[in-house]
């Protein structure tokens, strides 16, 4: 099912852009490049926000089981079942500049982007309904992440295609320690304690996105995403005294559908 879909992670696991475009049916092939703008937490578990320029690519070749996108990442189907599908998934992770910390720049370290690598499940209830599991390394790093997540496609509201999705993400200590976590150097210029998390849920998020045509090959994709973090990613000092639980992720993009 193709679907106008994000992850919410750019800030908090990767970063994905929050949007896709729509196909009109499951077997044909997508091509869709475009650009916009998107608003999102400025580092994992921040209460302030940043804005950026992202790009947009989809494409989608079902007779192949390949898809690579700005918001699913790369898939490659190895079961190519009627309902069910699975195989090898890569995504990328956003870091953390310097720029994004305000306030805690230099006394929490930054953080590089970092590829991830792994597999995926995915059950298609119908064409509008599926629901799957991702499970993903850090190539280069410690962090494990896994995601369960359903996605639900309404009837059209005239012209407008719209998607639904609920998700529920969790890290291995090496993530959350990576992201969450608090050193006794930095606890002591934050004046906060030391903060060693552990594996465990990290976030539960749910997603509303549109499509809106505005000619045969172009189109509006809009999307608004909610995310409460969830264990001890909540619990952190970083999040419960500089940050906030509630995560919320917005994006617009100009999309041509080739």
């Amino acid at each position: 099912m193709s679907v106008a879909r994000s992850r919410l992670l750019p800030a908090l696991l990767c970063l994905a852009l929050p949007f896709g475009a729509m196909a009109d049916s499951a077997d044909t092939p997508t091509l869709a490049i475009g650009a916009g703008v998107q608003r999102m937490p400025s580092w994992a578990g921040a209460r302030t926000h940043r804005s950026d320029p992202i790009p947009f690519v989809d494409i989608e070749l079902p007779q192949y089981g390949f898809s690579l996108s700005t918001e699913d990442g790369l898939q490659y189907d190895l079961i190519r079942g009627t309902h069910l599908h699975g195989g090898l998934y890569g995504d990328y992770q956003w870091g953390r500049d310097h720029d994004d910390l305000g306030r805690l720049a230099g006394k929490i370290p930054t953080l590089a982007p970092r590829a991830t690598g792994g597999g995926y499940l995915e059950w298609d209830f119908s064409k509008q309904l599926d629901a799957g599991m991702r499970l993903s390394h850090d190539i280069n790093g410690a962090g494990a992440y896994l995601e369960l997540y359903a996605e639900w496609d309404p009837p059209k509201i005239g012209l407008v295609e719209q998607s639904l999705q609920l998700r529920w993400q969790a890290m291995n200590g090496g993530a959350m320690q990576r992201f969450f976590g608090i050193t006794p150097v930095s606890a002591q210029a934050l004046g906060v304690p030391v903060w060693q998390p552990d594996t465990g849920s990290q976030l539960a998020a749910l997603e509303y996105d549109l499509f809106l045509p505005t000619s045969q090959h172009t189109g509006l994709a809009a999307s608004l995403a909610y995310g409460c973090l969830l264990g001890d990613a909540a619990a952190s000092p970083l999040v419960r005294q500089y940050g906030s639980r509630s995560q919320f992720t917005e994006s617009l993009a100009f999309v041509y559908h080739f």
